[in-house]
Parts: structure tokens; sequence; C-alpha cells
């Protein structure tokens, strides 16, 4: 896997061809600004790390999980202001 750091100014004007180059090339392009990592392109085919597949990690007792289950419960009665109407139950 080929990897490169690209600044946000030279992604704004090389932005396609910096999209071929992850989707065929397979490479994985970091995007700065003033030196600060703020993105990463990466081909769309390829597994992404998420908290799914982080066993290992934590115990499965950590309130890390039940954290998560209030934000999810929470986000499952939440209505757009744009919708109005009642939460979902």
């Amino acid at each position: 896997m080929d990897k490169e750091t690209v600044n946000v100014a030279e992604a704004k004007k090389h932005f396609s061809e910096l999209l071929g180059q992850v989707a065929y090339g397979k490479k994985h392009i970091l995007i700065t600004k003033r030196g600060k990592p703020m993105a990463r392109l990466v081909p769309a085919d390829e597994v992404a790390l998420h908290l799914n597949n982080a066993h290992g990690w934590l115990e499965d007792d950590d309130p890390f999980f039940d954290a998560i289950d209030r934000i999810v419960q929470d986000r499952s009665m939440h209505v757009p202001r744009i919708m109005g109407g009642e939460p979902a139950e």
C-alpha cells in the first residue's frame, strides 16, 4: 500500500487525480492543514477500522459500552427539527 501526505491547497488543485490514485492505485492519502492531519482518502473497497472490530481493546463490562448504548437509545428517540412530529418508539 502506497502512502502520501498532501496539504489542503494541493488536494483542492489535484482532487480528481488524487481520487484516481486512491481508487485505482490503492494509495492512501493523508490531507493536512498547516501540518495537522485533517482527513484521509482510502479506497472505498477496503475494510475500515471500526469500533465493532476492536476486539480485545476493552473488557466486556467497560462503562464505555453502557455510554454507547445510552447514546444509541437517545438517538433512536431523536426527531430532526425539520421533520417535526413525535419521537420514534
